[in-house]
């Protein structure tokens, strides 16, 4: 049975009951937040999301939830700093559409990656990371270049060991390590020159959330309406959505594009300029 906003806000406020914390609901917004009372430092949460991968997932949706929220709330208290942590900056993927800034108006360090995404760069701390900002970055007397070599360097690092299933004839791997750098590995342009060389069709990759990498060798035109179906379920149900296009990979190149009912990709590029 699908929950209301007010029967979530009620288990939010029963989970997150530290007498330090300060709990509020944007019923207008239809959000809950949970911030530190002394420095109202803080995690908004959209309940509609919170609602539908509850609906999907139930009770285990909440709990991580909770996990991840408290994390981040102890996570700001600490006092972080790149030099001597150089091994810990990995690069995160997120969408075009993802702030710019913290919420105190610190800007943080990202790099144009495809029309649908970004790069961003996070400082690992085992169980969550805190995304580096440029206040960050000019304490370590760093560039941008640089913290984006070190970033792609750990990233080669990280083992890919993806799941390969073949569906209606084509083959589907699944990079899904729960590591938080999953969608991330699709900037290991190694691994994907390898990939499609051993391609016997089209390479097309998805990076619908930051938990899943998903590449398709598409041998046939029902590929790319699964990959779409595929695609849009993730995206639903990630925690940190990134984009529900695919996309193509030819020549190091990543190229968005639109998947349509009669399973023909469309160059998400051309189309807009039509």
């Amino acid at each position: 049975m699908a929950k209301t906003s007010l029967q979530l806000k009620k288990i939010l406020d029963e989970k997150f009951s530290q007498p330090e914390w300060h709990k509020s609901f944007d019923r207008e917004k239809d959000r809950y937040r949970i911030e530190w009372k002394d420095t109202h430092e803080g995690v908004f949460i959209s309940l509609p999301n919170v609602i539908a991968k509850y609906e999907s997932r139930g009770e285990a949706a909440i709990d991580e939830l909770v996990y991840h929220v408290t994390e981040s709330l102890h996570m700001m208290r600490e006092k972080q700093q790149l030099i001597g942590n150089e091994q810990k900056i990995f690069p995160v993927i997120r969408s075009t559409s993802f702030p710019t800034e913290k919420k105190d108006g610190k800007a943080l360090v990202y790099t144009e990656h495809t029309a649908e995404t970004r790069i961003y760069y996070a400082l690992d701390m085992n169980n969550t990371y805190q995304l580096i900002d440029q206040e960050m970055i000019d304490q370590a007397g760093w560039t941008n270049s640089h913290v984006y070599e070190v970033a792609l360097f750990n990233l080669r690092s990280l083992p890919i060991s993806p799941k390969q299933e073949q569906v209606a004839g084509n083959d589907f791997f699944f990079i899904a390590t729960n590591d938080g750098y999953d969608a991330s590995r699709i900037l290991n342009e190694m691994w994907l020159e390898k990939m499609e060389q051993e391609a016997k069709g089209e390479l097309v990759l998805a990076v619908p959330h930051q938990d899943v990498l998903i590449v398709v060798d598409i041998q046939n035109e029902m590929g790319y309406d699964i990959l779409a179906q595929m695609t849009m379920k993730f995206f639903a149900e990630g925690r940190v959505p990134i984009t529900s296009l695919a996309l193509t990979y030819k020549d190091k190149n990543l190229e968005p594009i639109f998947i349509l009912a009669k399973n023909k990709p469309t160059n998400d590029k051309k189309k807009e300029d039509e």
